[in-house]
């Protein structure tokens, strides 16, 4: 059982590049992001509502913060990001999260790490060079555009120490639920009153389709997911559950490649690179401790 929801999330998580690919055909990247987000604080609002009467007050600004820097940002980051990049690509550089979790941990939480935490690191920096730098079409030009992707990884990390530190003793799904309910909202606003979203469903055109691909994107890329995960967790160690790290880039590239997009072999030694220095930093983790 643990396998097949391993494989189940990975496949979900890696699936994620190639929907918005998909979406941005006939949706901007502002309709992609604020889509996403609504559909997915619509569905998970039912375990959101309940709880709303739990929470402390001295833990509303941290949700607020998780639901901006955890779901929301990113989620117009990465849609803006793959204007410009293709799915593969994209899916590779999300596995910079674990690093920056990492270091994002030191900076601000004073967390300690193994001297060998600092090649994976390096490693892995090195691997994300390349692969921003490397074209098609042979050479190498820097592309602004993959520094959203990392951008977005970094708010990532910094919400996961966020939680880790401040919302312990929250369950997870309340911790989603909640921080989605609160910028679903503004999602809607956004999709319905600053975009053409509203017109280009009455002329068609394809409209729907792409809002389909987001619209799952949204709904099993985080409520069943998130499902997903917590029971994963549960059954499983961290350690096991982590591994859906080095499994999405995988599934990201393996789309990317069916769809028809090309990668060069100086991609797959940044690919590479990336998911070396992530395996190298993850293995001193029993040695992490803090200053407190």
């Amino acid at each position: 059982m643990a396998w097949i929801l391993l494989i189940t999330l990975s496949m979900i998580w890696g699936s994620s590049f190639i929907l918005i690919k998909k979406g941005l055909i006939h949706l901007t990247p502002g309709e992609v992001g604020s889509l996403r987000i609504l559909s997915a604080s619509v569905v998970l609002s039912p375990f959101a509502f309940p709880k709303l009467r739990k929470i402390k007050r001295s833990d509303w600004k941290y949700l607020v913060s998780v639901g901006f820097f955890g779901s929301f940002i990113p989620a117009f980051l990465f849609a803006i990001a793959q204007t410009r990049l293709q799915s593969s690509v994209v899916g590779v550089l999300n596995a910079l999260t674990p690093i920056f979790t990492i270091l994002t941990g030191m900076v601000f939480y004073s967390q300690r790490h193994h001297r060998k935490v600092f090649v994976g690191v390096g490693v892995g920096f090195v691997g994300t060079a390349i692969l921003i730098l490397t074209r098609v079409e042979g050479g190498f030009a820097l592309n602004y555009y993959a520094f959203l992707i990392v951008l977005a990884t970094i708010f990532y990390a910094s919400n996961l120490n966020l939680i880790k530190q401040h919302l312990s003793g929250i369950h997870a799904l309340d911790i989603t639920s909640i921080s989605l309910l609160i910028v679903g909202p503004l999602a809607a606003f956004y999709l319905f009153f600053m975009t053409d979203y509203p017109l280009k469903l009455q002329s068609g055109n394809g409209i729907y389709l792409s809002s389909f691909y987001i619209v799952i994107l949204g709904v099993m890329g985080t409520a069943i997911a998130l499902v997903i995960f917590n029971n994963l967790v549960q059954i499983t160690n961290a350690v096991f559950t982590s591994s859906v790290t080095y499994i999405i880039p995988l599934i990201a590239v393996g789309w990317g490649l069916l769809d028809g997009e090309e990668l060069v072999l100086m991609h797959y030694v940044g690919m590479t690179g990336i998911v070396t220095g992530v395996y190298i930093a993850n293995q001193p983790r029993s040695k992490t401790r803090d200053k407190a």
